[in-house]
C-alpha cells in the first residue's frame, strides 16, 4: 500500500466509525453548516483546528496560511472572512499562531526564499515595529516566541481594520476577535489578545457607518 492509499483507508475506517457511533451523523452534516467560529491558523500540519480544540466537523470554519496572516490584499482570506461573517454569521474569529513557527523564524532572517519573500515581508513589518522589545530578550527562541505573540496581536488588529468586521460590529454587535498561540510542546493554547465588538482602533482605520 502506498502512503496516499493509507489516507483513503483511514478515511473509510473513520467514516464507518462515525456511522457506528451515530447513524445520522453524515445526514445532519450534509444539511447544514452553522459554525460559531472562524479559525485563521497557520498551515503547519501540527496545528489542526479540530484536534487541538476537541471539536467535531461543522463546528469551526477554517482558513490557514503561512504564519496565520491577515493581509488586506489577500482575496482568499477576505473571501473566507466575508462568507464566515455575513453568511455563516460566526460569533468569534480566532487568529491562532503557534510557538516555534517557521514562518516567523524565516521573517527574522535574511535568507532569500523566492516567492515566499513578499509574504514574509508582512511579518518583517511586525518585527520592525517591535524590534527593540524582541531583541532585548536573551535567547533566539524567546525572541521568536515573543514575535509570534506580537504577530498574532497584529493580525487581530488587521481584522478589526476590515470593512467586513466593522460593518458586522456596527449592525450585529459581533464577532468577537481573539488572538491565541498554541504550544507544540504541551498542546495548550495561550490566549494573548481579545477585541470585543465595537472596540475603537486608530480613527485612521475606522470607516464611517
Amino acid at each position: 500500500m502506498q502512503v496516499f492509499e493509507q489516507l483513503l483507508q483511514n478515511n473509510r475506517e473513520w467514516a464507518a466509525e462515525m456511522v457506528r457511533q451515530d447513524k445520522d451523523f453524515f445526514h445532519r452534516l450534509q444539511d447544514q453548516q452553522a459554525p460559531k467560529f472562524l479559525w485563521i491558523g497557520c498551515s503547519d500540519s501540527r496545528v489542526p483546528a479540530d484536534r487541538i480544540t476537541n471539536t467535531e466537523p461543522g463546528e469551526i470554519f477554517v482558513h490557514r496560511n503561512v504564519a496565520n496572516m491577515v493581509v488586506h490584499t489577500d482575496m482568499n482570506l477576505l473571501t473566507v472572512l466575508e462568507y464566515a461573517v455575513k453568511v455563516l454569521e460566526v460569533e468569534h474569529i480566532l487568529v491562532v499562531g503557534h510557538y516555534g513557527c517557521g514562518g516567523v523564524k524565516a521573517a527574522m532572517g535574511n535568507q532569500n526564499l523566492g516567492i515566499i519573500n513578499p509574504w514574509l515581508k508582512h511579518i518583517k513589518d511586525v518585527y520592525r515595529f517591535h524590534k527593540e522589545e524582541v531583541d532585548a530578550l536573551e535567547t533566539f527562541d524567546q525572541q521568536v516566541d515573543r514575535l509570534i505573540e506580537l504577530n498574532v496581536r497584529e493580525q487581530v488588529m488587521n481584522l478589526a481594520k476590515t470593512i467586513t468586521v466593522q460593518e458586522a460590529w456596527h449592525k450585529h454587535k459581533r464577532p468577537c476577535l481573539h488572538g491565541w498561540v498554541y504550544g507544540l510542546k504541551d498542546g495548550l493554547i495561550n490566549p494573548v489578545f481579545d477585541m470585543e465588538p465595537g472596540t475603537h482602533i486608530d480613527p485612521l482605520y475606522e470607516y464611517n457607518m
